[in-house]
């Protein structure tokens, strides 16, 4: 503990020092242009931004992101996952690596390569999916909203996805061999296996999984800024929080973002261990 105590203490500070510093930020009416001008507002800020339609509008497509992606990450996730598990021994190290290789990259660079994929200009998605209905080479993905969302979130999905497949593979390492046996014994079918012994006792591995994919998940900015920048109505929260901070120097009303943001990924977090009711603690402790 001792020898922990000055890297945990580093830690405290690099992470609770700029959650303290906009906090006391969001209290006062603070552009960079004008500093002098610095005045103590209390929850005005808040205000401001709670009755702000554009606020609303860029939480419901954050929510929108972050549930679409997660749900569809933990299906594929998991088939990964039994992939991995199941794969010959002497190919599961190759397996796992290509698996694992879109996580590797970094999300800017995947951004780009998402982006260009599907530009009109240079992108080959449109000659490829030409035998979709409304798909030819004159369609502008990033022209409007739900097409630029769904590359968005395409993307999102082929990036963090081997990070779902990683995490419930762990637990599915947990899962005891002989349950699912004696199980195939008792003449339950696949799905009863996997419904009635499989996922049960992979719920601690689900939490963490969905929780930590959903937290970062609420917090995109990359794909967003670089395919769209928040056009057409693909802002995210923490595109609005740049905006506010850097783009118009509103120092008082972007950590008041920053601050709801937080918040949010917070309340998101205790929904999720309480939702999952699993007691990491006693489970880390019986093992």
């Amino acid at each position: 503990m001792m020898l922990a105590a000055p890297a945990f203490l580093i830690m405290l500070f690099v992470v609770l020092y700029p959650i303290v510093q906009a906090v006391w930020d969001s209290l006062f009416s603070f552009r960079l242009t004008a500093p002098a001008d610095k005045e103590f507002v209390g929850l005005k800020n808040y205000g401001t931004i709670l009755t702000d339609p554009v606020f609303w509008s860029d939480l419901g497509v954050t929510l929108l992101i972050t549930v679409v992606t997660v749900a569809v990450e933990l299906v594929l996730g998991f088939l990964l996952a039994l992939v991995m598990h199941h794969a010959i021994k002497s190919t599961k190290g190759l397996v796992r690596t290509m698996i694992l290789v879109p996580y590797g990259i970094i999300t800017v660079v995947s951004a780009f390569a998402w982006f260009y994929m599907f530009s009109i200009d240079s992108g080959y998605m449109n000659s490829w999916l030409s035998w979709l209905p409304g798909v030819d080479a004159n369609l502008n993905w990033f022209a409007q909203g739900s097409t630029a969302l769904f590359v968005i979130m395409l993307s999102e999905i082929w990036k963090t996805t081997p990070f779902i497949s990683l995490l419930l593979l762990s637990g599915l390492a947990q899962v005891p061999g002989d349950l699912t046996e004696a199980a195939a014994v008792d003449g339950a079918t696949r799905w009863q296996r996997l419904t009635r012994v499989i996922l049960p006792n992979m719920k601690a591995a689900i939490m963490v999984a969905v929780l930590f994919r959903a937290m970062d998940a609420f917090r995109i900015f990359d794909a967003i800024f670089i395919m769209t920048n928040g056009a057409y109505g693909t802002e995210a929260l923490s595109l609005l929080a740049y905006r506010t901070s850097i783009g118009r120097l509103e120092i008082g009303l972007g950590s008041a973002v920053s601050v709801i943001l937080f918040l949010c990924v917070a309340l998101m977090a205790f929904i999720a261990v309480k939702g999952f009711k699993v007691d990491l603690a006693d489970r880390g402790g019986n093992q």
